[in-house]
């Protein structure tokens, strides 16, 4: 276990150097924002957010400039294979440490000031890092669950993460040592999920329940998982009483985002998409703003605050 873990690949926001001066706003995203803004008036919207949103509180996204190539665990893989589900609980536990650390941005506090303006209805989110709720949304649909939630598979027992990481640390102290925060020589490669790379594993012990020794899992869809219907049935509901539609963050790649544009789309809402990069909802959007999600939500934050002036 000394060799543990991978060398932390950083995201932009976490570098150690000064951030440059902020750029002086480009009239036409004005422009664009002033038109998103008008045309989101009065129409209450849902919006769907992806790893886009979080890069900011420095949890890198799958898909962006410079992110890291990988390969996701499974349910298949990580329910047939004991030497995965080691690999990936010390790998998740270190990220999901490293997710606890991290805070909400102006992208997610942003949201919550549209929410609390009547502007937004509420948020279905496909990141599992829990900071919608920690910033203070009300109204949220974590479509692929949350990494503070760990399930039983056999038994169905659900464990708060805090409970489970203790036990996990208990029987590795080699975890307990390992730097998780930026500017760390040691610490972990983390991914969207709260996964992480790591090596080292053949002594790893796994936890199981405590209440039947089962099969424990992060309350997380895995790719090859569906997403529960009662959940997706939430989302749907949302999408469907809203007036319009805004994907932050998002590059739809996944299958549960997709199906919620096509709903909007069908129901012939309005869809606008804040992303850096194609996605495959463009072709769908009546506006694609080329543009971080946090400067861009907080500009529609500000000119749909109550009493502003057009």
């Amino acid at each position: 276990m000394e060799h543990l873990v991978a060398e932390l690949v950083s995201s932009p926001g976490l570098l150690a150097d000064p951030a440059p001066a902020p750029a002086p706003a480009d009239p036409r995203s004005e422009h664009d924002l002033d038109a998103v803004a008008e045309l989101l008036r009065g129409k209450p919207a849902a919006v769907l957010t992806g790893a886009g949103l979080s890069t900011d509180s420095g949890i890198p996204d799958y898909r962006g400039e410079g992110a890291p190539k990988r390969t996701p665990m499974t349910f298949q893989t990580f329910i047939a294979d004991e030497r995965a589900r080691k690999r990936y609980w010390a790998g998740s536990h270190l990220g999901w440490r490293q997710f606890r650390a991290a805070g909400p941005n102006l992208g997610h506090l942003s949201l919550v000031r549209l929410e609390a303006n009547a502007a937004i209805t509420g948020v279905i989110t496909q990141n599992v890092d829990g900071l919608h709720t920690r910033a203070g949304s009300r109204h949220v649909v974590e479509l692929h669950g949350s990494m503070d939630r760990v399930i039983c598979l056999d038994c169905g027992q659900a464990f708060g993460r805090d409970s489970i990481a203790a036990r996990l640390e208990a029987a590795n102290p080699s975890l307990a040592g390992v730097e998780t925060g930026p500017g760390q020589a040691d610490a972990v490669r983390i991914a969207p999920d709260g996964d992480a790379d790591v090596s080292d594993i053949d002594a790893f012990t796994v936890p199981e329940c405590s209440v039947c020794g089962g099969m424990l899992k992060p309350n997380v869809v895995f790719f090859g998982e569906l997403v529960p219907t009662g959940r997706f049935l939430e989302a749907t509901a949302l999408v469907t009483a809203a007036e319009a539609l805004v994907v932050a963050g998002s590059s739809l790649a996944v299958n549960s985002g997709i199906r919620l544009v096509e709903l909007a789309r069908r129901r012939k809402l309005p869809i606008i998409v804040i992303n850096r990069g194609a996605t495959k909802g463009d072709g769908r959007a009546v506006i694609k703003l080329e543009a971080g999600t946090s400067e861009t939500l907080a500009g529609l934050a500000d000119r749909l605050a109550p009493g502003r002036v057009r």
